[in-house]
């Protein structure tokens, strides 16, 4: 393969996906990495994405091999699920503490929030109570945290949105935001034959916005660059427009 055919290539070799990358990523983000609740799932991730990476191009080897969907397939497609279903966790879970923060700095209760959490602690020492309260001391130290948080926010809003549109796919078998809607396929995913990972339908009625894949998710993560600016309020806004995306009304 030639360098020009090198470039056409949508994802990196396999060679450049190094232990921890995910897990730095993730880490970065604040109010993550002091909580080793949070990092040891930022961790597990990151373990569990370098196996699936391995597995995804030992999926593609043999569908290249056999020329039919290999066995190794469905293992797959279970694994990337339960995958995607916990980095979602970790990233809601982030980012509800994150607008918890953000409202309470907002409204003026940051220092009643901590005042509660202190007196809970009273009746009987809990560590992860604990850290909670440290958090929300830094950021009555150090209010610019607040504008930290919200730039993550935006960082991560595209990310995110997208994991959640598959996730609700594969999870409540429904189109995002469509509490009584039927999801099509889902759960199915077609090998991706650039990096072997399962391709699943983002879809939105009679509307196809595309597809993504495990290895998108994790490498959307890994290329996040929280220190530079984040998109601006009309791209997030472009975002959340082109997901909602519905029919005309003659079709």
């Amino acid at each position: 393969m030639d360098e020009d055919q090198h470039d056409e290539i949508p994802y990196l070799p396999r060679d450049s996906i190094k232990a921890g990358q995910l897990r730095d990523a993730l880490c970065n983000l604040k109010f993550l990495d002091d909580d080793p609740f949070l990092r040891m799932q930022a961790v597990n991730l990151d373990i569990v994405d370098q196996f699936l990476t391995d597995l995804e191009y030992k999926v593609l080897r043999e569908l290249h091999q056999e020329e039919r969907t290999p066995p190794s397939a469905f293992f797959l497609n279970a694994q990337s699920q339960m995958w995607i279903f916990a980095v979602y966790e970790l990233l809601r879970t982030w980012e509800e503490r994150a607008k918890d923060i953000i409202k309470w700095a907002m409204n003026g209760g940051l220092q009643h929030k901590l005042t509660h959490l202190q007196a809970e602690q009273e009746d009987f020492l809990h560590f992860g109570r604990e850290i909670r309260i440290d958090q929300l001391k830094a950021v009555i130290a150090d209010p610019t945290l607040v504008d930290v948080l919200d730039r993550q926010l935006k960082h991560i809003h595209i990310q995110y949105g997208r994991l959640t549109y598959i996730r609700v796919s594969l999870a409540k078998h429904q189109v995002s935001g469509k509490s009584k809607s039927v999801a099509l396929n889902p759960g199915y995913g077609r090998i991706n034959m650039w990096c072997g990972a399962l391709d699943y339908a983002l879809e939105n009625g009679r509307v196809h916005l595309g597809t993504i894949s495990r290895r998108d998710i994790a490498d959307g993560l890994r290329a996040l660059q929280l220190e530079e600016a984040p998109p601006s309020v009309d791209d997030l806004r472009s975002f959340d427009e082109f997901m909602r995306a519905t029919p005309p009304a003659d079709l």
